[in-house]
């Protein structure tokens, strides 16, 4: 697996990041955009390339997603897993929110009076919704079944269900999954119209958070039904309860039924798992009503935290962003806890990050709409 984000560019610096607890956020300093907020930007994308047949598919998100993909040696691992299983029987599983809409604002922007988009702006392979799905297939050389997952941020979280179910039918051997989402002004100004952004670094389960800081991210990981890797995919659950466009069930219907069907799935009690990777996002509402479905699904809750302060909120990134950290607290038996958090909202939300060994790691990803995902990621010795 890889991740690149405001935390660091692969596995090493993310590693690093945690183990100090430093932060990605930063004042934002995103091109047009004059809100006063923190973001998670990642360096380095402005001056990605998009070559040769890659060039049609250029815009910020899939700039984003070939840095991502150029870490830890993601390509030579896939290129490895080619060697084993054919081409056309690994499928690929991208879960996004924004694609390639920066390159469509600008096209509109700057079409001029007449209404019609430059010619530097005709790019069909970006405009759409599919067009992450289709360019890390194109990169990697994956000639199985394609597919883009867009359920807001619970996006790259289901990619893992997804996946797994194309492999339990006899759709695909193995496949790529991932997650790339990009900083475009719909998103920073959309979130800003709802009142969900915050003006100061983003506080995730604190009394005193003010909203929420948005990020960009892309990770990948390989998932396989036999090998020896980070973790395993235990179960998932995923639901989607529809009480409002953007706000949670009040009393986490939806969020809990997730984590319940999980727990099904991975013939697991809630007194199996180890540590719980929040969804988090520190708007009022969301953390109030996350820790009150998490304490009706466990009696007794294990130590939880959200990892939004290292990356900000990367909205369809979000899922396997924070799949990779839980795969990393099972490898590294490292539980990191909250940013930012001095008055917790409940007594189970981690204030200091500790050395620990759990046998697994439950991770959240609640997306507008009640579009729900819980995934259970176990040890491989256990």
């Amino acid at each position: 697996m890889t991740l690149t984000c405001a935390a660091g560019t692969g596995l090493p610096a993310v590693r690093s990041a945690l183990a100090a607890g430093r932060s990605g956020l930063r004042a934002n300093d995103f091109p047009h955009c004059e809100l006063d907020t923190w973001i998670g930007r990642v360096d380095g994308v402005e001056d990605t390339v998009l070559a040769g047949d890659l060039a049609e598919f250029d815009c910020r998100n899939n700039r984003l997603a070939l840095l991502g993909l150029e870490q830890d040696d993601f390509i030579g691992q896939v290129e490895a897993l080619k060697s084993r299983v054919a081409a056309d029987r690994i499928a690929c599983v991208i879960g996004t929110s924004t694609a390639g809409i920066g390159v469509t604002e600008a096209a509109y922007r700057e079409m001029g009076e007449d209404e019609v988009f430059q010619a530097r702006h005709r790019l069909p392979r970006v405009h759409t919704p599919h067009t992450s799905a289709a360019f890390t297939a194109r990169v990697l050389g994956l000639d199985g079944p394609v597919l883009t997952i867009s359920t807001a941020c619970s996006s790259s979280a289901k990619v893992f269900a997804s996946a797994a179910r194309l492999i339990e039918a006899g759709l695909a051997d193995a496949a790529v999954v991932g997650g790339v989402d990009s900083l475009c002004l719909s998103v920073l100004y959309g979130f800003h119209s709802l009142d969900l952004v915050s003006d100061q670094p983003c506080r995730p389960f604190d009394r005193a958070r003010k909203g929420l800081s948005l990020g960009e991210a892309a990770g990948f990981a390989i998932v396989e039904k036999q090998g020896a890797g980070f973790g395993r995919l235990l179960g998932w659950g995923e639901s989607s309860d529809a009480h409002h466009m953007a706000s949670p069930h009040p009393e986490g219907a939806g969020a809990a039924a997730a984590m319940a069907e999980a727990l099904t799935r991975a013939r697991l009690s809630p007194a199996d798992i180890g540590y719980i990777n929040c969804h988090g996002t520190a708007t009022s509402l969301n953390d109030e009503v996350e820790a009150r479905a998490i304490a009706s699904v466990f009696e007794r809750p294990p130590a939880a935290a959200s990892t939004k302060g290292w990356t900000g909120h990367t909205l369809g990134a979000a899922g396997i962003a924070e799949s990779v950290f839980s795969l990393l607290a099972l490898d590294d038996e490292f539980l990191p806890a909250g940013l930012n958090l001095d008055d917790p909202e409940s007594d189970f939300i981690l204030t200091e990050s500790r050395h620990e060994k759990v046998d697994a790691v439950l991770s959240n990803s609640f997306g507008f709409g009640g579009s729900n995902c819980s995934l259970i990621f176990g040890r491989v010795s256990s």
